[in-house]
């Protein structure tokens, strides 16, 4: 009887560890706590769990603590990680995303809205789900700029024979090799030790990246270029979306959106705020010619259109939203 008594209590001591960890959201980013990817992720685990209450515990990792963004991609296909914020890598996944890749492509955030509601969230989410992929939301990493050490960029013919650090994206590296420069993929986690050692010269990410890596401790020169808007996708793996409890997939469908909402006026709040972050640092700063990099672009989309079906239909209905 003893005996028995013994094996129900380990069954109910399985079976109520099986469903704590059923009742667990994992949600990891790459991105540093500053930044404006970390910032809008912890907003999101906020929001969510208090939306959830107790009966379900959202865990948040920031920092790559789970892994890079290569390496989070593979954690949500495997459901060892239900969410993830995944940004310019998502082009590895299916080249529809390289979209974002392709420079001075998104006018501004009212632009990206529209991109978002009319190709994001119908092309390309049906292009990551063939993927093993569920795209939740569309979040932001905002517009890019470029730093160094060397000089300051005014033109291409200035990025000439720098090592720049790009995302481990071959169409951010087929941009900067254009422009002339020597790009090098790298996690965003190496990129202080990068650029502290001269590993490389200088990288390019939004401003909110930029400070919240404190990448202004060792780079001299900010060159604004808004060369690329950069999102940051919230992703689940398909298979474990769909065993969510249908409640909680509401939750996290509701909040994202909420979320989106947030970063945006973030990113525009961060942008106004940032520069006098940078200045005061003692970095200089200038404005690139915009122009002369915008003809120096040609290569890049016409690479795109060659290269990714139906790319030149999805260049031409991103551009055409620019202008309603």
């Amino acid at each position: 009887m003893i005996k028995k008594l013994l094996g129900l209590s380990a069954l109910s001591l399985s079976l109520a560890a099986t469903q704590a960890q059923a009742d667990k959201i994992v949600f990891a980013i790459g991105g540093t706590p500053q930044s404006l990817q970390g910032q809008t992720a912890q907003e999101f685990t906020r929001r969510l769990q208090e939306r959830l209450g107790d009966a379900h515990q959202v865990e948040y990792y920031d920092s790559g603590q789970l892994g890079d963004e290569r390496q989070l991609i593979q954690k949500l296909r495997l459901g060892t990680v239900d969410l993830a914020a995944i940004s310019s890598i998502m082009s590895s996944v299916s080249p529809d995303f390289a979209l974002f890749d392709l420079p001075f492509l998104v006018k501004d955030r009212e632009h990206l809205k529209r991109i978002d509601q009319d190709i994001v969230m119908t092309d390309l989410a049906e292009s990551a789900d063939a993927k093993g992929l569920h795209l939740v939301s569309t979040w932001e990493n905002g517009f890019r700029h470029i730093t160094n050490s060397t000089r300051p960029i005014n033109t291409p013919q200035d990025l000439s024979g720098l090592k720049i650090r790009t995302p481990q994206s071959e169409w951010r590296t087929l941009m900067f090799s254009t422009w002339g420069a020597n790009p090098t993929p790298m996690a965003f986690s190496e990129v202080f030790v990068g650029l502290q050692t001269g590993v490389v010269d200088g990288q390019e990410n939004p401003l909110s990246n930029i400070d919240g890596a404190k990448f202004q401790e060792v780079q001299d020169y900010l060159s604004l270029s808004n060369h690329v808007y950069s999102p940051i996708w919230l992703t689940a793996g398909k298979g474990g979306w769909e065993q969510l409890p249908e409640d909680v997939r509401t939750a996290i469908n509701e909040v994202a959106v909420e979320t989106q909402e947030w970063a945006l006026a973030k990113g525009t709040e961060l942008d106004d705020s940032l520069l006098g972050a940078m200045r005061e640092a003692g970095m200089e700063i200038n404005q690139v010619d915009r122009s002369a990099f915008v003809e120096a672009s040609n290569p890049v989309y016409q690479s795109f259109s060659e290269k990714v079906p139906g790319g030149q239909e999805l260049v031409d209905r991103a551009m055409a939203l620019a202008e309603e």
